[in-house]
């Protein structure tokens, strides 16, 4: 990679952190400012970055139609579309798209609950793969050397009093998942909310995505989520249906 690219990937990814001096800018990729400006510049000329005010700088509007148009061209998202938004109409739940790339599970599409109560999550986001139940769902499906390889990488920050800690523990909750083809996020991530997710499969039977349904506990106990799995379970069929399954994988 060129040395002006690397910095200006750098540049964005430091951005996308929030808006930032030229000064603070200089600092990250450790060059001249004259140096920092010059990058800035072209990249401002091609709508990927913007000055906002006099002296700090943001990510700019051409960043964010690329991001749109690379999720259109996913066919996965929109082959899933009219039933996850359909699984989202009928009960007003949250609802979560997720896949696996690059080492990091992505939330790569969601439909927001009609309910009052919000989940904060957003397309683009990573999900942490130890306490989220699209991420279980999704490394289940690697074979095991892959699922080991992976759980001894994790970094098992534990973020409710539910939240798998271990990777002994973590390989113990793929098998379950891979036996039972569902996983549960039972307030692991956030003690007041727990998720159901299912996986959606692709042409050869391999899991493409992640579908799941996330409800906060005081509109829904546990108990009353899982009576939802085979809700869950039918948008995911449609959905693989849409993605090449056939019913004989």
């Amino acid at each position: 990679m060129s040395q002006s690219l690397d910095r200006a990937l750098t540049l964005m990814g430091e951005l996308a952190k929030g808006a930032k001096t030229l000064d603070e800018l200089s600092a990250v990729i450790e060059v001249h400012k004259s140096t920092t400006l010059r990058l800035l510049r072209t990249l401002e000329s091609h709508r990927f970055v913007r000055r906002d005010g006099v002296h700090h700088y943001r990510l700019g509007a051409a960043l964010f139609d690329l991001a749109n148009r690379a999720l259109e061209e996913r066919d996965v998202r929109r082959a899933a579309e009219p039933a996850l938004r359909d699984l989202n109409a009928r009960f007003g739940y949250t609802v979560h798209l997720a896949s696996y790339e690059g080492g990091e599970v992505i939330y790569i599409d969601k439909y927001d609950s009609t309910h009052p109560m919000r989940m904060y999550s957003r397309i683009g986001r990573r999900a942490p793969l130890h306490c989220t139940a699209v991420a279980k769902v999704l490394l289940s499906d690697m074979p095991e050397a892959r699922r080991r390889e992976v759980a001894a990488t994790i970094d098992y920050v534990p973020l409710t009093a539910n939240t798998i800690t271990t990777p002994a523990a973590y390989l113990e909750e793929l098998e379950r998942v891979r036996a039972r083809g569902y996983a549960v996020d039972n307030a692991e991530h956030e003690d007041f909310i727990h998720c159901l997710a299912v996986p959606i499969r692709g042409a050869r039977g391999e899991v493409v995505a992640a579908v799941s349904m996330s409800v906060p506990k005081v509109m829904l106990d546990f108990d009353g989520l899982l009576g939802h799995l085979p809700d869950l379970l039918a948008a995911a069929r449609a959905a693989s249906l849409e993605c090449g399954w056939s019913p004989r994988d």
